[in-house]
């Protein structure tokens, strides 16, 4: 079993999932890189040993059963436990004009994609490490969720949150609900999980639009993913503190 913390980043290959992992790598974790796309997976962790860290492509997609039982398998062979897992592959969905998921004339079959990766994939790569996660002393869960999860935000007329986001915004609140149920569910046990909001950061996902870098957009999971003992769970954080449900 691996002396070094080890951490596991999904949707690793670019974005803040890289900048996730290259912050953890520079905290001395040992990351794998959880990524679909075969040729992507190799560049980022090329990149992130070139820069030092101790990293490793585990191969994930998170919308796949036997996909998420092999990344396990792999991270018993490459460590032996898991000390810290940050659910952040996810997606938008289709978009219409102005960014805009009008509720009134969705396709249904967006909202299942969505939630399919956003909320289904959080929870069976989250199973699926449980045992190693266990096996750790201060394993710590973090799933990347948005400030549009915000119900709160969302009802106030005098809070800019954004555009209508019927299929996206409503997986992220989800998400944000199925956290708090596994922080209910393991408040007997030393595993801390919290749900993390980056920003609104410029990477591909928002079309390079957006105030924050990567590496801003990452902090508030880097923090959470290496709290202390005794640190809080199923909460929702961004920089400046706690996000109203």
């Amino acid at each position: 079993m691996s002396e070094s913390k080890i951490a596991l980043v999904t949707g690793a290959n670019k974005g803040i999932g890289y900048e996730i992992a290259t912050g953890l790598g520079a905290l001395g974790y040992r990351v794998g890189v959880g990524a679909r796309d075969e040729a992507r997976r190799k560049t980022a962790v090329e990149k992130l040993r070139a820069a030092g860290v101790d990293a490793f492509g585990v191969p994930l997609d998170v919308t796949s059963d036997q996909s998420i039982t092999d990344a396990a398998e792999l991270m018993e062979r490459q460590a032996g436990r898991l000390d810290a897992l940050v659910n952040n592959a996810g997606i938008s969905g289709e978009m219409g004009p102005g960014w805009v998921q009008d509720p009134t004339t969705l396709d249904l079959d967006v909202v299942r994609t969505v939630v399919e990766t956003n909320v289904i994939g959080v929870i069976r790569v989250t199973n699926a490490m449980l045992p190693l996660l266990r096996r750790s002393t201060s394993p710590r869960i973090v799933n990347v969720s948005s400030a549009v999860a915000s119900l709160t935000r969302q009802a106030d007329p005098d809070i800019e949150i954004g555009p209508v986001m019927a299929a996206y915004s409503p997986s992220k609140s989800f998400l944000n609900a199925v956290t708090v149920q596994y922080a209910r569910q393991l408040a007997d046990t030393n595993i801390l999980i919290n749900a993390a909001c980056p920003g609104l950061v410029a990477t591909d996902f928002t079309g390079f639009h957006g105030p924050r870098t990567p590496e801003q957009g990452a902090a508030t999971a880097i923090r959470l993913a290496t709290l202390p003992d005794g640190g809080p769970t199923g909460s929702f954080f961004e920089d400046d503190g706690v996000i109203p449900w």
